[in-house]
């Protein structure tokens, strides 16, 4: 997973980041500039604490989230389009977390001159559906100068296909509605795969503000868009402190858990992935998929060799396995199932493949 933090100047994009990797980018840098701070965080899940615990491996592995703290969008995209490395960078992310300025602080001047959370956050939303626009745009007149050639020697029914599928595109984005919003068959969404369009990226948004400031009047009406309020620079502050310490201060701020914890979940949930696991007295490891993702595909995600020799799946959930205490329990109990190729992986699975090459 790999989630990009995007915003206006001076909105904290950086600040969150540190706080979300315990890290000390510098923060309060402005400009046009394109820069990224990537950093990779172990994904907490108290699931591969417990099975660690069982199986007592030398090695465990978690699984992994990638973050990008992306500066260059101002909010100004201009006709022309977001510029080519930067609209590169942001086209790799699985989704935005974008950050919304509400805090007040006259040492750092906002872009505008004014804290406008509601005014921001369109802002943003606008130039990510102009960039987009512009994009199919340009799809749409290379369509119509393919039709009048005779399409290349395609399928003509497959240009006609795509020209209506841009057109439905331009359609919402004339309307400013992000692409997010809409729904797509499968075939579409293949047809859509290679294209990075921005505003059809899930997006959480965060309201950065204060810690004393109370939450906003913010709706928020378009799908795969979550929102949340942190108070990103006290979050910072209590990340980069001894554990024994952040421990003091999230409890006397009333912080129930690390904002990393919560941008998980909420990542996840948003980006629609499940957690399954593979045990074993050698390793423990935790692995993300798409919800829906199959037997097959969980192999393929472990290694190639697995998905290409698949026999069967053994299958138990971490409930029964950790209740049970192990393979040969959970054997007896009749709680390990055997699953073919097609059965639909489970949050919290924990699956041996068994495989022949």
């Amino acid at each position: 997973m790999e989630l990009g933090i995007i915003g206006l100047p001076q909105s904290g994009k950086t600040t969150l980041f540190n706080a979300l990797t315990q890290g000390d980018a510098p923060t309060g840098i402005s400009g046009k500039a394109l820069s990224v701070h990537t950093a990779v965080v172990d994904v907490p899940d108290e699931r591969v604490e417990a099975l660690r615990g069982l199986f007592k491996p030398p090695k465990v592995v978690y699984a992994k989230v990638t973050y990008n703290d992306i500066a260059g969008l101002d909010g100004e995209t201009s006709q022309s389009g977001i510029s080519g490395p930067l609209l590169n960078t942001l086209s790799k992310m699985d989704g935005f977390i974008h950050v919304i300025r509400h805090f007040e602080n006259p040492l750092v001047p906002h872009s505008t001159g004014s804290i406008d959370p509601k005014r921001d956050l369109a802002t943003m939303e606008a130039e990510l559906i102009l960039n987009d626009l512009i994009l199919v745009e340009r799809k749409l007149n290379r369509l119509e100068e393919e039709r009048q050639r005779g399409g290349h020697g395609r399928d003509k029914a497959q240009v006609a296909r795509e020209n209506d599928l841009f057109m439905k595109l331009a359609d919402s984005l004339e309307r400013e509605i992000p692409l997010r919003h809409v729904s797509f068959s499968e075939e579409e969404a293949k047809m859509l795969s290679s294209y990075g369009l921005l505003s059809r990226k899930p997006q959480l948004i965060v309201i950065n503000q204060s810690e004393d400031q109370p939450p906003l009047d913010i709706e928020v009406p378009f799908a795969k868009t979550h929102l949340i309020y942190i108070p990103a620079k006290l979050e910072m502050d209590i990340a980069q402190l001894p554990a024994e310490e952040a421990v003091m201060f999230r409890s006397e701020y009333g912080i129930e858990e690390p904002s990393l914890n919560r941008f998980i979940r909420l990542s996840y949930e948003l980006l629609n992935l499940i957690s399954f696991f593979t045990a074993a007295e050698k390793e423990v490891h935790a692995w993300t998929v798409k919800r829906g993702a199959t037997a097959l595909d969980a192999a393929g995600h472990i290694h190639s060799d697995m998905e290409r020799g698949f026999i069967r799946a053994e299958v138990v959930s971490y409930e029964e396995l950790t209740a049970l205490g192990g393979f040969a329990e959970a054997r007896q109990h009749g709680k390990l199932r055997l699953e073919g190729k097609k059965y639909l992986v489970q949050d919290g699975d924990v699956i041996t493949i068994r495989f022949n090459i």
